[in-house]
């Protein structure tokens, strides 16, 4: 079964790290935050992945020089935001991407740089970061001297100290500069700076290191960027954070320093934006990414801003070593490219990396889906198109870090959009207007508290009744135009954990990101609308049975589970009142283990569906609203599924990267399954009806076919257009109705088929069926084979001209047969509900259009039969001499043939662009355009077909008459001279030629 991928790439996620070589064009690698590695041969018209099955969170990417087949990946990135992926160590290919290999340092969570030795490829180092939740030793600076097979730790000051910057002198290679920063953050605090924070020198390749401490800012420091200038590496570059964070620069191989400029682009958020990158040909240019890049052409002196077109907040930049004039720029919203130095900005629209926290739809046709991303606010696009999904189909709907987009249930132009910190705003799709509603204190009320990423909840059983959590429940049954407490306070209300205003360390960092003691997520339960669950990032989880009267904290019931660990999503069950489902994220105090429990009865007992099938922490667990046994699972590492009510897991590994996967939603009337990625954007399983079906005794059987939703036979839509291929477009769903069978082995030896008849039991099509193991689909498009068409020298320019008339809605007949076993299900193929053509359209629409199938067949026989006599006579002229009467009397048939043939179809060089139509030209047109629309015909079309079917009566008349005249003449010669008259292909040969038999 394969997701498909619907983007955006009109905004894209955060690049955290980028390189590119000059090979044959421009070969650019990008390494995304949460999406993985992505490779361009064409300077990044075009892009695809290379890094699929291992884990999508990118923090450094290496191209090695000497040989560019090598190219090598850190994982983990290090712009250590609150909702950063988590990484497993380094990955080394050495063909292009086509292939890797892990290299080990699994634990170093988080990678920032990695250097290869100019002199040598086998000797690398890594710069660790490591942990950021917790404490690790696995991280500081890692040496390789035989391509990554063993590691020796060169550097390290203490388990709370990782290197956060590594730099290499590009002539002297052996002299290495690392900042080394003391960090942690916790679920609601963070600090950058500490004791162990400093800049430190090798001279002998790492083996051994000083602290360089003359000219560095006094107290204690920070993160710290270092960058050698490539043309004059005797000066060197470092950004220090400390209590008077500036650009510092040394003259002397970085022995002595002195305070340079200290622009607001070099003391911004310096844990986020610690990247210098000088100019490869000049050694005063330095650029220094920030919310804005900003360039100095004094060595840091003074600063200026570059062209601001492109998406804010930058991490990653490179610098054309041959044309420093070109630039690229990795931001929070994509992949620039400038030829200018910066003045100038292209946006490369075709990397699909958003990462989107949640998702959900709404009940239009085709449904529209809704989400909020990381730094790319909330955006809206539909499920399909007749063209697939581009960019220009993504509307934006909300601002900032978005997160939860809701429709309104009774109006679709009215959305609830939630963007950081609680900022809650009713949105009309129709006009653009917003309206602030969220819940504001009232007489004496306690601050509000709401986490960065605040919880919608709408209703499933009220209509306009809406859910928003802060550390208290709110309800409002009026849009958000008023709200009601309907909760104490359902936290901790741990002081210890409500000091924001002090996060950041050495820097005030307060951006909402650590807000905490909040509610995390929502559940009313659809069965009965007082049953109410709500879990926080503090660890509580709670419910009412009253519609919030009363409240019972349940955590304490779920077995082995740390406490305080992060409640990430409680799902209550649509089949059993007391069901509920729940994941706890522990990651953010170090524990990535899954947590995923069930209760029957209201929370009083928990049931463990973790299994070491899953792999990483998770995000939501989900239940199939009909088959209570099918749970999909979001883990930091994929997507999970179960069906077996969560006894086993597998993870969906075709065609779906092993990426974090925050949200999920299942449409009632598609059925589909909605899949929110945190850095691959929103993928579609189509159809996920086969999955329900997926018990035991099923699975324990040789086969067996496993039904699908009902067909809808779509109206037939097209768009023109030629957008070029430097843009993303997501997948539309298969168009055909989808045949859904299981192998439990794959099929090797015997007869296997899949056949689809009516319920007439005429056949109407064999497929070829998929033969694998386990779940196989195969489209079938609802219609009749496509009309013979006579061979000529052009084209029919209607694409509906070389498809089948659509079938009749109905039930059809789905037959596999294995062996000597068949297996039978069946199709329920309906009219798309956009249609409004009547009964009678239709019926006249299908007469009409199989009066021409018909009438296109009776060509094609004449043009087949004509060209078969003409291949028996020019073979029967082998051998002959030119003088011989019989060989006349042949050329004068194949002659006549031909003149006859030119009448019918065209045959002048040149295509339908030369203009010409015969009989052939102008059937195949009418027939494509009554085929392709499913209502009446116009009165016009019916009386042209009138008029090509007397035309084609004629036609065949005239034919039989030359057949009489002119094969009758050449037969008499030839079977006067003993040669084997030519015979005519009857209809009965030319069918049974046509089916292959």
């Amino acid at each position: 079964r394969r997701a498909r991928a619907i983007g955006p790439a009109v905004m894209g996620g955060r690049i955290a790290a980028l390189d590119a070589v000059m090979r044959k064009r421009l070969t650019i690698y990008v390494g995304a935050a949460g999406g993985g590695v992505w490779k361009s041969v064409n300077a990044g018209t075009t892009f695809k992945p290379v890094f699929e099955e291992h884990t999508q969170a990118i923090g450094a990417l290496t191209i090695d020089r000497s040989n560019p087949d090598v190219v090598w990946v850190g994982t983990g990135e290090s712009w250590t935001r609150n909702s950063v992926s988590v990484g497993d160590g380094v990955y080394k290919t050495a063909d292009d991407g086509e292939n890797w290999s892990h290299m080990g340092l699994k634990d170093t969570e988080r990678i920032t740089n990695i250097l290869i030795d100019p002199t040598d490829s086998d000797t690398v180092y890594v710069c660790a970061t490591g942990h950021l939740w917790d404490s690790n030793e696995e991280r500081g600076v890692f040496k390789t001297t035989d391509g990554g097979k063993n590691w020796k730790k060169v550097l390290f000051v203490d388990e709370d100290t990782g290197c956060g910057s590594l730099a290499m002198d590009p002539q002297e290679p052996k002299i290495l500069y690392a900042g080394m920063w003391q960090f942690r953050r916790w679920p609601y605090f963070f600090k950058s700076g500490g004791a162990g924070s400093g800049l430190y020198k090798s001279t002998d390749g790492g083996e051994s290191w000083r602290e360089i401490t003359k000219g560095m800012p006094d107290g204690e420091l920070g993160r710290i960027a270092v960058a050698v200038a490539p043309s004059r590496p005797s000066v060197v570059y470092a950004t220090i954070e400390s209590e008077n964070t500036a650009l510092y620069r040394s003259e002397d191989l970085g022995e002595t320093w002195a305070r340079a400029g200290s622009t607001q682009s070099v003391v911004a958020r310096p844990f986020y934006f610690s990247l210098l990158v000088v100019d490869p040909t000049d050694h005063k240019r330095i650029y220094k990414p920030a919310t804005s890049t900003s360039v100095s052409s004094d060595g840091g002196e003074t600063f200026s801003g570059l062209g601001g077109g492109n998406h804010a907040d930058h991490h990653a930049l490179w610098i054309n070593p041959d044309n420093p004039d070109h630039i690229m720029i990795g931001t929070d919203g994509g992949l620039y490219s400038s030829n200018d130095r910066g003045v100038n900005w292209n946006f490369l629209q075709s990397l699909p990396i958003s990462q989107f926290y949640h998702v959900s739809y709404d009940m239009e046709d085709p449904y529209n889906v809704y989400g909020g991303l990381q730094d790319n606010g909330s955006w809206m696009a539909p499920s399909r198109t007749p063209a697939g999904i581009q960019g220009k189909h993504w509307d934006n709907v909300g601002m900032g870090d978005g997160f939860h987009v809701h429709v309104d249930r009774s109006d679709s132009d009215t959305l609830y959009v939630e963007y950081q910190g609680g900022r809650l705003r009713r949105f009309r799709r129709s006009t653009g207007e917003t309206k602030d509603i969220q819940p504001l204190p009232e007489e004496g009320d306690p601050k509000y508290r709401f986490n960065w990423n605040t919880p919608i909840h709408l209703s499933p059983t009220q209509p306009d009744t809406l859910y928003f959590g802060g550390q208290f429940l709110f309800r409002s049954r009026d849009r958000g135009e008023s709200w009601d407490k309907i909760s104490p306070d359902l936290t901790t209300n741990d002081p210890e954990k409500l000091r924001q205003i002090e996060s950041g360390g050495l820097t005030p960092d307060n951006s909402t990101a650590e807000n905490h003691c909040a509610i995390f997520t929502i559940g009313e339960s659809s069965l009965n609308a007082k049953v109410i669950w709500a879990g926080t990032d503090d660890g509580n989880l709670q419910v009412t049975r009253d519609g919030g009267g009363s409240w019972t904290n349940v955590v304490g019931n779920v077995p082995d589970l740390p406490k305080c660990t992060w409640v990430s999503h409680v799902e209550p069950s649509s089949h059993e009142e007391g069901m509920a489902f729940v994941t706890f994220d522990g990651h953010r105090t170090g524990d990535k283990k899954p947590h995923v429990y069930k209760t029957t009865d209201f929370g009083r007992s928990w049931t463990s569906l973790a299994s070491d099938d899953i792999k990483g922490h998770c995000h939501i667990v989900l239940q199939d609203p009909v088959n209570p046994s099918l749970l999909f699972l979001g883990a930091e590492s994929g997507l999970f599924i179960s069906v077996d009510g969560g006894a086993q897991w597998a993870r969906l590994k075709e065609k779906f990267p092993k990426v974090s996967v925050r949200y999920l939603a299942i449409h009632p009337r598609e059925h589909d399954l909605i899949i929110a990625t945190h850095g691959r954007g929103i993928y579609i399983l189509d159809d996920i009806t086969p999955l329900r079906r997926l018990a035991p005794e099923v699975l324990g059987s040789k086969a067996a076919m496993l039904g699908s939703r009902p067909s809808i036979m779509r109206i037939p839509a097209s768009v023109q257009e030629f957008p070029g291929d430097d843009e993303f477009v997501g997948a539309n769903p298969n168009s055909g109705a989808q045949i859904t069978y299981y192998l439990k082995k794959r099929h090797m030896f015997g007869d296997f088929k899949l056949e689809v008849l009516d319920s007439d039991g005429k056949l109407l099509a064999t497929l070829p069926g998929g033969k694998r193991r386990g779940i196989n689909r195969v489209t079938w498009f609802m219609r009749e084979k496509g009309p013979k068409m006579p061979p000529a020298a052009s084209l029919v320019p209607q694409y509906y001209s070389f498809l089948g008339p659509q079938l009749p809605a109905g039930t059809y007949t789905v037959r596999l047969t294995q062996g000597k076993k068949t297996y039978t299900g069946q199709i329920a193929a309906v009219m798309d509900p956009r249609a409004d053509y009547t009964t009678e359209e239709m019926a006249l629409q299908d007469k009409t259009v199989m009066r021409l199938y018909r009438m296109l067949e009776r060509l094609t026989y004449t043009v087949d039969s004509l060209l078969d006599i003409q291949k028996q006579a020019k073979s029967r002229q082998a051998g002959l001499g030119e003088d011989d009467g019989r060989f006349q009397s042949l050329a004068q048939l194949v002659e006549a043939l031909e003149s006859f043939r030119k009448t019918i179809v065209a045959t002048r060089k040149g295509g339908f662009i030369a203009g010409e139509e015969q009989l052939r030209e102008k059937l195949g047109n009418l027939y494509g355009t009554v085929n392709g629309f499913e209502g009446a015909p116009t009165q016009s079309q019916i009386k042209y077909a009138g008029v090509l079917e007397r035309k084609l009566d004629k036609t065949e008349a005239t034919f039989e008459s030359l057949l009489a005249r002119s094969l009758a003449d050449a037969n008499a010669r030839l079977t006067k001279g003993t040669l084997q008259p030519i015979s005519r292909m009857t209809r009965e040969q030319w069918e049974a030629q046509q089916s292959g038999k």
